[in-house]
């Protein structure tokens, strides 16, 4: 059972540390996918730099499929992260070569091998979801903290399994967006609410999961890892109480770490 994950890549560079690590949504996925028995490719691009090695480098070494990234003239993604008591923080944001990125027609023959999709809010990917599921396989998408974003209503549509992020419990709010989503297609819709755990609403019943108690060291590609472990229960046909146990389960081991993984 393989999953393929495709758009943004990106070296996460604290600049008070002077470390330069891999992440990107879509990347962060695919090596959490493996690290928890599972199979991944990664389809995307990087530039002709330092940084683009690194990246491809350190994806192989995690047991990942990098035979679809491209490396194209420029550079990589960078995105400055700054850590305040654990909890990461956003700096400025280079695209880099990933501004253009697109799925050719042999990128998609060779998702069509895999047994589930996925991408995310930052990918490029959202009007090509369609082409995706035409070659027989579901996708997975990650929205994040971005609930009104245009991306959202151009992807909601051609995805099965939707994820997204809030601070924390929204009550009636956040089930109204979330039965929202499922209405517009997702089989499953899934938020992510760090400390208080995770809700998904699946054949019109909500279900909750606590978070697992784990020192918190680094948040970076918490919910990313959270994301992998849920899918690799997907690809297990496992219910979705145990998807969301074994994306909870995920997401700790990645809080207790410096950078995504």
């Amino acid at each position: 059972m393989r999953l393929a994950a495709a758009g943004d890549n990106c070296i996460d560079y604290y600049a008070a540390e002077g470390a330069a690590r891999p992440g990107g949504n879509p990347v962060n996925v695919a090596v959490n996918l493996v690290a928890g028995g599972g199979q991944a490719s990664y389809l995307g691009a990087v530039g002709s730099d330092d940084h683009g090695r690194l990246l491809i480098d350190a994806l192989a070494g995690r047991g990942v499929d990098v035979s679809h990234v491209r490396v194209l003239p420029g550079k990589t993604a960078v995105t400055q992260v700054e850590l305040v008591d654990g909890e990461r923080r956003f700096g400025e944001y280079d695209e880099g070569v990933m501004a253009d990125f697109r799925l050719r027609e042999e990128d998609l023959d060779f998702i069509a091998g895999h047994d589930l999709f996925v991408t995310g809010l930052w990918g490029h990917l959202e009007d090509q979801l369609g082409l995706v599921r035409a070659r027989g396989v579901p996708v997975a998408f990650d929205f994040a903290t971005k609930p009104d974003d245009p991306v959202v209503a151009a992807a909601i549509g051609q995805v099965d399994y939707a994820f997204f992020a809030t601070e924390g419990p929204d009550g009636d709010a956040l089930r109204d967006r979330m039965r929202d989503y499922a209405s517009r297609g997702p089989r499953v819709v899934v938020a992510t609410m760090g400390a208080y755990g995770s809700v998904a609403l699946a054949d019109g019943v909500f279900i909750e999961c606590p978070a697992r108690p784990c020192p918190v060291i680094d948040t970076m590609g918490a919910g990313d890892s959270y994301i992998a472990g849920f899918l690799r229960g997907v690809l297990l046909a496992a219910p979705v109480e145990e998807c969301m146990r074994l994306g909870a389960v995920s997401a700790s081991r990645t809080l207790g770490i410096n950078g995504a993984w």
